[in-house]
């Protein structure tokens, strides 16, 4: 395990610049989230699909290029539980995988060879951009599918999650049981997904606590144990009481454990590792979503799509830490339970930036699209960007 997320931090190290321009989690192009109850205009809703023949199970060939190690309990961990969804669901077809591809011209080399291999869908599960392109562009009978991807193509769709909204419901938690009112972020790079994260997380908060602040700590890297750990004591030092962030691993966790404060996480349940602390995480299940795409593949049926998986049904919270009181976790849960029936969209204006500028006028409300490019911080936000 050691050795394996000492591989996958020094790759990412070699990255920063990259993945300061390809954000892991970022949707840069225009889309819809059709298929999720998130509607754009007909013309964003998919590209003409290339026309793909259905495939015996027993001749299929699915592949995954993944950003990280399958046992990083993360992100490329989730991805993997949902292969294995569908190498239960379809016990005949044949599975490749790839992990920690660089962002660089070894991701082409990657998906390339996947194509050499006969693949009929291929998901890269990180956004690789021209890297990916370059093999889709060259490849115009096999499917490809992107998660945050940038762009439709006839073989090419993308896909990703609504992840404002549980983080949302988190940060009403934290505003219930932070005692100071001083939140802290562990941020990866000052781009779209951290924004819309640190943004979420405030806003349900002061929800509920108006006075609350958050103050950001950004380390340069998705995957850093040391750095996580050095940016949670920072936080923990200049007195936040609640941390948050978008993170692989759990080194800012375990801080909130050994100081008594608390802490919510990302990716998955990892409450082992500070059960005291621990709060609840923004969760993804890519489960459904992949047997899905593949049984639409092998019938013949697939097109090209942009989807956002929505509260509910591919991003959630997890379940309330051991030490989340019953009051807390119902009042939350009440927010939650608002969103799923549709009678509840807290980003509406009138929503200022943190220099104090009008960006969402009282009336308005940010669409998905707005939301996923979210490029600003909201008014008691500090250390995110300029």
């Amino acid at each position: 395990m050691q050795r394996a997320r000492r591989r996958v931090r020094d790759r990412r190290r070699t990255v920063v610049k990259s993945a300061l321009s390809i954000d892991r989690r970022r949707l840069l192009g225009l889309g819809t989230a059709a298929g999720a109850g998130l509607l754009l205009p007909p013309s964003l809703r998919g590209a003409q699909a290339a026309g793909f023949p259905a495939v015996a199970e027993k001749d299929a060939v699915i592949a995954f290029g993944h950003v990280g190690p399958v046992n990083d309990e993360g992100w490329t961990w989730s991805h993997d539980q949902g292969m294995k969804a569908v190498q239960a669901a379809f016990p005949k077809a044949k599975t490749l995988f790839v992990e920690s591809i660089p962002y660089s011209a070894d991701a082409t080399r990657t998906f390339r060879q996947f194509a050499t291999q006969k693949a009929n869908l291929i998901f890269a599960t990180s956004q690789y951009g021209d890297f990916y392109k370059d093999v889709t562009k060259r490849n115009r009978g096999i499917a490809f599918m992107e998660c945050n991807g940038s762009s439709l193509e006839e073989n090419l769709g993308w896909y990703y999650f609504a992840h404002w909204y549980p983080t949302y419901v988190i940060g009403v938690a934290a505003g219930l049981m932070s005692k100071t009112g001083k939140l802290g972020y562990v941020a990866s790079f000052p781009v779209t997904s951290c924004y819309a994260s640190t943004n979420a997380f405030l806003m349900g908060a002061r929800s509920v606590k108006p006075e609350a602040t958050l103050q950001v700590v950004t380390i340069n890297s998705w995957f850093d144990p040391q750095a996580a750990t050095q940016a949670g004591v920072a936080l923990a030092n200049n007195g936040c009481d609640f941390l948050f962030g978008i993170m692989d691993e759990a080194g800012y966790l375990q801080i909130a454990e050994q100081r008594g404060i608390k802490a919510a996480m990302w990716n998955t349940d990892m409450r082992r590792f500070g059960p005291k602390a621990y709060v609840s995480s923004v969760v993804i299940d890519l489960k459904a979503y992949y047997v899905d795409q593949v049984a639409k593949r092998l019938a013949g049926t697939w097109e090209p799509k942009s989807t956002i998986l929505p509260l509910g049904k591919g991003v959630d919270r997890d379940a309330w830490g051991e030490t989340v009181p019953e009051a807390v976790a119902k009042q939350a849960d009440a927010v939650r339970e608002k969103m799923l029936s549709g009678g509840f969209n807290p980003f509406a204006g009138e929503i200022r930036d943190n220099k104090g500028k009008v960006r969402v006028p009282a009336g308005q409300t940010m669409s998905e699209m707005d939301l996923y490019k979210w490029d600003w911080s909201i008014e008691g936000v500090a250390g995110l960007g300029a």
